[in-house]
């Protein structure tokens, strides 16, 4: 099952409400820091609501943590950018991918570019910047579940 990794997020909001959607399909969120406030923040609290407790959280104190774990697992890493014309939809997801998530305020480094094994982008209207970072991942993320049969069974 495809994991998320948020990295050095800005806004508290964003980051409970991807937490959120990150329990509700069991998806594993690396939280990459250092983080724009504190994880105990109550914005956070509030976006994420009750879902935080069951959200399957890992933290990494800095980006070479996090690429060590990557590495160790051999994880493929793919980028959510603007700064691409590569479709989300014309993908290929593996159950083992990480989507990775750059700051709302400035993205991913270039050197977090270089590196990653596909980056990938949500095809907007002509003129338009750029979707919220928590829409964003919702997209992409149904469409590597889709792809990957890896949605959680429903006992409906």
């Amino acid at each position: 099952m495809p994991d998320i990794a948020l990295f050095q997020p800005d806004i508290p909001q964003n980051t409970g409400t991807i937490l959120r959607l990150a329990a509700c399909m069991g998806v594993t969120v690396h939280m990459i820091e250092p983080a724009g406030f504190p994880l105990s923040d109550s914005a956070l609290k509030r976006a994420g609501m009750d879902y935080l407790e069951r959200a399957a959280l890992m933290r990494h104190l800095n980006w070479d943590a996090f690429e060590g774990w990557r590495q160790q697992e051999d994880r493929r890493l793919i980028l959510l950018t603007t700064k691409t014309s590569t479709p989300y939809h014309a993908f290929n997801f593996q159950p083992s991918d990480i989507l990775l998530l750059g700051r709302e305020s400035s993205g991913a480094p270039d050197a977090i570019h270089k590196i990653c094994d596909a980056r990938l982008t949500i095809p907007m209207a002509e003129g338009m910047r750029s979707i919220n970072v928590a829409i964003s991942t919702g997209m992409v993320l149904g469409e590597a579940l889709r792809q990957t049969n890896s949605f959680p069974k429903s006992e409906i």
